[in-house]
């Protein structure tokens, strides 16, 4: 039975892709003003935060490591949920041994090209973290880029992002955390349809695949099956396994047990429930079978995992 405690924690949303997004825990990092002029280029390597952009005048190249190169222009906006690296450039990029990094001429606004050219583009430009313990699941669930043409909502939350990080007003890291939560969801469904690689956004699109995804993030601690999911779905158990796997990129009762596993991290570290509250959530009979799960997939018992992530949490926090 579930303590009256762990009763009343706030529940993750049932939708799958607020679920996820909430899951990855979006914190606030930097955001910046960056104009360009001349032939310009500017690189990253070895990056750890999420990046995205909105081009705000003019245009800019932008290659993406694994990714075709991109021609972005004002109207245009960008994210990239795990970059390892990438290169920004003018149209035509500058010589080699140009000087490629940007010159900070105030707070939050930098400058990239000769510093007697005139402005030719002009960006906002974010990073961000994300704060969830195991991102591996999460993440490769997303696309790798998202990139979007003439998106209101989208280019009219930027500039919002940017305002309340350079402003110092009251719960204004709460406020940003819901403003990239809602960047993300909103970059995420604007995706267009026919450049949905495998993952959640192209089995959310099937309308069959779409019920059973949502029965799984609404209820993780159900009796799920294949048979119950197919018949969600409205179809044979053969025909549900393979559009399933098709389209996720791994079989049904893998990506239950996945994210079974992605919800039970999250409340571990909530720190008030017991081991048999978190199986009971996540549909494990009992602790013992959870216990096992756990440490089949982690390497280590659930309270000992907890402690540790609990406590790098605390420190990255501080």
């Amino acid at each position: 039975m579930i303590n009256q405690k762990s009763e009343n924690m706030p529940e993750l949303p049932s939708d799958p892709l607020s679920s996820v997004v909430a899951l990855l825990k979006l914190r606030p990092d930097i955001s910046k003003m960056v104009e360009a002029g001349g032939r310009w280029q500017v690189e990253r390597a070895d990056m750890a935060s999420p990046f995205y952009a909105a081009i705000v005048e003019g245009r800019a190249r932008l290659l993406v490591k694994g990714q075709a190169p991109v021609m972005l222009q004002a109207g245009d906006f960008v994210m990239i949920p795990e970059p390892d690296s990438f290169t920004m450039t003018s149209e035509v990029p500058p010589p080699p041994g140009a000087a490629r990094m940007p010159l900070e001429t105030g707070p939050g606004l930098f400058r990239l090209g000769p510093a007697d050219s005139a402005v030719e583009m002009r960006a906002l430009v974010g990073h961000c973290r994300f704060d969830a313990p195991d991102k591996t699941l999460l993440l490769s669930l997303l696309p790798q880029m998202i990139h979007v043409s003439g998106h209101d909502r989208l280019m009219a939350l930027v500039p919002v992002i940017h305002d309340e990080t350079r402003a110092d007003r009251p719960a204004r890291g709460m406020v940003l955390e819901r403003l990239l939560e809602v960047l993300m969801i909103e970059a995420l469904r604007s995706c267009p349809g026919h450049a949905r690689p495998q993952g959640l956004l192209r089995g959310l699109s099937e309308p069959g695949l779409g019920a059973a995804l949502h029965r799984i993030h609404h209820a993780p601690d159900g009796a799920l099956t294949v048979a119950t999911l197919a018949r969600e779905a409205g179809m044979s158990r053969s025909a549900f396994f393979e559009r399933f796997r098709s389209a996720l990129g791994c079989a049904p009762m893998e990506y239950v047990r996945a994210w079974r596993m992605a919800v039970a991290r999250d409340l571990l570290l909530r720190g008030d429930m017991t081991n048999a509250d978190v199986a009971h959530r996540v549909g494990y009979g009992s602790a013992s079978a959870f216990t096992l799960a756990f440490v089949r997939q982690e390497g280590i018992a659930p309270g000992l995992w907890a402690q540790r992530h609990a406590t790098g949490l605390h420190v990255h926090r501080a």
